[in-house]
């Protein structure tokens, strides 16, 4: 491609996420502020939209939310359920789970989704859950949060389950250096978003593709 269709990409990516980011209700801009100005950066809204979407497209009751004070997008997983099932949000830091739960607080009296807040190490808690009972699994955040979420995914999700790892170009925290686009950038999120591509990919368990939504989206489907 010439010079002006990557202007013109750029342009197109810039309208979706305007347009995203206004269809999100005044609630939604709520949480987002809320979560921004206490320190925890947030996906874009394009990225968060797409999850509602394919939460809903599978039919997922049972939902494992993933990220570092990923607050947006757990909003959006919830209303993805239009109140069935449950929702189980795993997050390790204090901050985040703190979001994570004052969110759930004000939930509770809006959504008959059961949702459950947890503050843990991805790689301690995914591997007590049961067997074959989750439809769907959203991982943002830290870098060591993809690895550990891939490797129980397989034992985890029911047939035709879905996984989906967002913000794949390593592009937000302040420690990007231009991430993946940038090969000198070799902060740890950059590096495991390298090998995480490949490895997704290259799985025969799953079918999978990326897509240029917000930061970078793989959409991995449980190939029974």
């Amino acid at each position: 491609m010439d010079k002006t269709s990557y202007t013109n990409l750029a342009k197109m990516w810039e309208l979706a996420e305007d347009r995203a980011f206004s269809h999100q209700s005044e609630d939604m801009n709520a949480v987002r502020r809320h979560a921004e100005e206490s320190g925890s950066p947030q996906g874009t809204a394009q990225q968060a939209e797409l999850l509602n979407l394919l939460v809903r497209l599978v039919k997922a009751s049972s939902v494992i939310a993933v990220g570092t004070g990923s607050v947006v997008e757990t909003l959006q997983l919830v209303r993805g359920l239009e109140g069935r099932g449950q929702l189980t949000a795993v997050d390790s830091s204090a901050q985040g789970i703190s979001l994570i739960r004052s969110l759930f607080t004000r939930l509770d009296d809006v959504t008959q989704t059961t949702l459950r807040a947890v503050n843990a190490p991805v790689e301690v808690f995914l591997p007590r859950l049961n067997a074959g009972t989750y439809q769907f699994i959203a991982v943002c955040g830290e870098a060591g949060n993809y690895a550990a979420a891939f490797e129980q995914a397989p034992r985890l999700l029911g047939e035709h389950g879905m996984i989906v790892f967002t913000d794949v170009m390593a592009l937000e925290g302040p420690e990007s250096n231009g991430g993946v686009l940038n090969p000198a950038d070799r902060s740890d999120k950059a590096v495991a978003m390298r090998t995480m591509l490949d490895e997704v990919q290259s799985d025969e368990r799953f079918i999978s593709t990326f897509v240029p939504v917000g930061t970078g989206m793989l959409i991995a489907i449980k190939n029974d």
